[in-house]
């Protein structure tokens, strides 16, 4: 009996580590509160910055924000990072909850015998029902788990690319917009000259009114092309604060450097650009980890064909006489199944995710392929182009020289530089498109080229959960 009521009171006391349920609900205003108050100004992303970069970001906030450094930002603020940051605490929670020992489990026999001749009529006792797991199978589910949790850490590292690749796609819409408009703010000046010269040469009888009203048409037609790619630079402005994480006027007084806009690379080997990324894409490494794991699901079904066994250790008194039991029971006896049916299912998953391996692998290769093709493509228009410019340059060089020498007019030379901005505009979209040839590249093998933004321990932790609150916003 005393063995009886101890085993009670351990029972009851295990219950004292057993974890209780917090609510923690979610208000909608004061989510939106939060990132309505987000800044680029806020200490903990300057600490986050600091770590991710290995080096002092001090002044802090920065002057001009590099790419990088908005990369990073848009890496403490994503919200899809956030949510796969969480996918991968739950993957690693499986972790914990393959690697667990079944528990034992309490028995308390007790029954009443009529009619009983013996001292007592009753017969109790307790017992214990000890699981023990065979042929690995523990193993397995472990090594399975931890192989899902390293797919969706690597899950992480994808969404961290897409960040940064949409990111960079907006800014360099800003950048192309930005420059759009500053050689059409030029153009316009040039264009204003024209317009008055040769008004005042219809005043004189030296030109034709359907001179004066092409040039006045060509005129607004600039100013319109202005007008849109200002609107293209506030459209941009907006898309860059939403890929970044946080509200428009978060970007108010913010200094932005296109530098890395202006690096051009030489021709990439295709071989070695489509070994990149079959090396280095997230996808394909996380296909590879679910692979490995539905290899261990595999292992773990088949060892599911070999019966666990249950140790029965127990006492009982039944009618004044004592009686220990030493048994074996609860093992299945594969006589009707061994397992087939998970068998087979387990062997086509492991087949599925080898498929999607392979498909993976050849998308890498065909995406990697192809914007090699679309880059050299958009190289050569740029070399194209800046023959071009070269050449209108030269032009104007020689038309001032001449203006100057006094051999031809005013009108010429303006006519002249006209002509060498709409030379430029079309510069500025080749230009744009060697860029647009680089992302592609970029994406394709899911890696910068300039090294500049890498997955960090720092990147992989959610940054804003440990952060003190008023570090977030607005001091």
């Amino acid at each position: 009996m005393r063995a009886l009521f101890l085993l009670i009171i351990l029972a009851s006391l295990s219950g004292c580590a057993m974890q209780s349920f917090r609510a923690r609900p979610l208000d909608p205003t004061k989510l939106a509160a939060s990132y309505e108050t987000r800044t680029l100004d806020s200490a903990a992303l300057g600490q986050f910055i600091q770590t991710s970069l290995g080096q002092d970001a001090t002044p802090w906030p920065p002057k001009s924000w590099s790419g990088r450094m908005l990369t990073l930002a848009a890496f403490y603020y994503s919200p899809d990072l956030d949510a796969a940051r969480a996918k991968w605490g739950t993957a690693k929670a499986g972790v914990i909850s393959a690697a667990q020992r079944p528990n034992p489990t309490l028995q308390l026999p007790f029954q009443h015998t009529t009619g009983s001749s013996g001292r007592s009529p009753w017969t109790y006792g307790l017992g214990l029902d000890i699981p023990l797991e065979t042929a690995g199978k523990r193993g397995y589910r472990m090594a399975r788990a931890q192989q899902l949790s390293d797919a969706a850490r690597f899950a992480i590292g994808s969404v961290a690319w897409q960040v940064r690749s949409r990111l960079r796609a907006r800014l360099l819409t800003l950048y192309a917009a930005t420059q759009k408009a500053s050689i059409l703010k030029r153009q316009i000046e040039v264009e204003n000259q024209i317009a008055k010269m040769l008004q005042q040469r219809l005043a004189a009888g030296e030109a034709s009114a359907t001179e004066v009203n092409q040039q006045r048409i060509a005129l607004v037609r600039t100013r319109t092309a202005l007008a849109n790619a200002q609107q293209q630079m506030q459209d941009a402005r907006a898309q860059v604060a939403s890929a970044i994480g946080v509200p428009v006027d978060a970007l108010d007084g913010i200094s932005i450097s296109f530098s890395e806009f202006d690096r051009i690379y030489p021709d990439i080997p295709t071989r070695d650009a489509q070994r990149e990324a079959i090396l280095n894409r997230a996808d394909l490494l996380g296909a590879l980890a679910e692979y490995e794991a539905s290899q261990n699901a595999l292992q773990l079904e088949i060892a599911k064909q070999y019966p666990d066994v249950h140790l029965g250790p127990g006492y009982l008194w039944d009618q004044g006489a004592t009686k220990i039991a030493f048994g074996v029971t609860g093992i299945a006896l594969p006589i009707l199944n061994q397992n087939q049916g998970p068998i087979a299912e387990a062997k086509a998953r492991r087949a599925e995710a080898a498929t999607k391996v392979i498909s993976l692998q050849a998308q890498a290769i065909d995406q990697t392929g192809r914007a090699l093709v679309a880059y050299r493509a958009a190289l050569k228009r740029l070399s194209q182009s800046d023959a071009l410019v070269s050449a209108q340059q030269r032009q104007l060089s020689s038309m001032h020289k001449m203006y100057q020498s006094g051999e031809t007019d005013r009108l010429t030379l303006a006519l002249a530089q006209q002509a060498l901005f709409a030379v430029k505009l079309e510069h500025q979209t080749a230009l744009t498109q060697v860029q647009q040839s680089l992302n592609q590249i970029e994406d394709a093998i899911e890696r910068p080229l300039d090294d500049a933004v890498g997955i960090t321990a720092s990147t992989l932790s959610a940054p804003r959960r440990d952060a003190p609150a008023n570090q977030g916003s607005r001091p």
